[in-house]
Order: C-alpha cells, then sequence, then structure tokens
C-alpha cells in the first residue's frame, strides 16, 4: 500500500491489476478518454464512490482503501465503471433531514446517527429527497444497508430519480467515517 496523504484511486482495464492503469485523486466525470473499460481498482487512501456511467450517475459504489482484482463481479456490475467521485473526510456532528416525498414534501426526520430501517424507527415507508446540513452519507434501497447505494453529501437532494438513479427510495442511511 501507498502512503498518499490525499484520496488516491488507481483503476486498471483488466482484472488482477494488469493492462492500462489511471490514477485518479479527485473527481473525474469520464474515465472514458483515459481507459477503454475498467476490470479492476485499487484505493491506495481515502474513500470514493465510482458510477456506472460518467457524470456521476448510474449504480454507485462505495470503495475504502484496499484491492479489488474483480471490481466488476464484485459489485455484479454489467457495464464498466466511468466516473469516480473522491469523498471528503469529515470530522465533526453528522445532521440530515430526510422527507418521504421528493422535493421535501410528507413526513420528514432527522438523523444523526445511522439508521438500520426508517419503517421500524420513524413509521416512514419512503425516503425520496433529502438536506444534508453536516457530514457526508450513503443512502441504501434496503433496511440494514443493504441493496443499491447512493452517496450524498451537503446540500439539498430534491429528487433522487433526477439525480440519475434507478431507485428513487431509500430505508436506510450510514454516516461516513473518517475510517476509511
Amino acid at each position: 500500500m501507498s502512503t498518499h496523504r490525499y484520496p488516491h484511486i488507481t483503476f486498471f482495464e483488466e482484472r488482477n491489476f494488469q493492462g492500462h492503469s489511471y490514477e485518479c485523486l479527485s473527481d473525474c466525470s469520464d474515465m472514458s478518454s483515459y481507459l477503454s473499460r475498467c476490470q479492476s481498482c485499487r484505493v491506495d487512501n481515502g474513500c470514493f464512490m465510482v458510477y456506472e456511467r460518467p457524470n456521476f450517475l448510474g449504480n454507485q459504489y462505495f470503495m475504502r482503501r484496499g484491492d479489488y482484482a474483480d471490481s466488476m463481479s464484485l459489485m455484479g456490475m454489467r457495464d464498466c465503471i466511468k466516473s469516480c467521485r473522491a469523498i471528503p473526510m469529515h470530522r465533526g456532528q453528522f445532521r440530515m433531514k430526510i422527507f418521504e416525498r421528493e422535493n421535501f414534501r410528507g413526513q420528514s426526520h432527522e438523523l444523526q446517527e445511522d439508521c438500520d430501517n426508517i419503517m421500524d424507527r420513524f413509521h416512514m415507508n419512503d425516503c425520496m429527497s433529502c438536506q444534508v446540513m453536516d457530514g457526508h452519507w450513503l443512502l441504501f434501497e434496503h433496511p440494514q444497508f443493504r441493496g443499491k447505494m447512493m452517496y450524498v453529501r451537503p446540500g439539498e437532494h430534491r429528487s433522487f430519480k433526477e439525480m440519475g438513479m434507478s431507485s428513487t427510495r431509500f430505508l436506510s442511511m450510514k454516516r461516513i467515517l473518517d475510517i476509511c
């Protein structure tokens, strides 16, 4: 492992870290000009979200420090990784307000800790929008942090569908802590 202090990920065209490679230290909205495909990657430092489509769209996968010798089958991706986003580490308080419907409508609740099931905890059947006040979060399609995931950073997220997600509702939420 490298001793990089900043986020650092290397993508490889072939499985087992073979073929052409591309090193990335920050966000990359379209990797197609660097690699024809991506079959494996290595995260030397930090945490990243990788996306199936350019411009941070499509299915997303969270990657922390480690080797991913066959990232396609590991993540169940049918296509290649096309973009990635470095996740800044957040120290301090975490706060997010979740809403049952798009555009901050319906029932709402504020979270400061992980929530493994909004149906059990808040009697909410859906979370379709959110406002992140502090920290960086992962939202999951199913309870117990399972299924498709989505990364949300501080700001307003009015519609998960407009963010390019095939799943528009999320039922569990987890803070991204500085233990990547």
